[in-house]
């Protein structure tokens, strides 16, 4: 698992998720442990290593 920090796209402030490194391409959807948003989370991951981190408003 990779613990990776980033802004909620709704309030702003510094939240993180667990990812898990074992899937290649993820997209989920979690809400904010601040706001309560839905966000929209797409990661992957080349060798266990995060290459891509997008996260995306849901329901605006």
């Amino acid at each position: 698992m990779h613990e990776h920090f980033f802004q909620c796209p709704y309030c702003w402030e510094e939240i993180s998720f667990l990812l898990d490194t074992s899937v290649s391409n993820q997209t989920y959807v979690e809400d904010c442990e601040v706001c309560c948003n839905p966000i929209e989370i797409s990661a992957s991951f080349i060798n266990q290593e995060l290459t891509v981190f997008e996260v995306r408003e849901l329901g605006q």
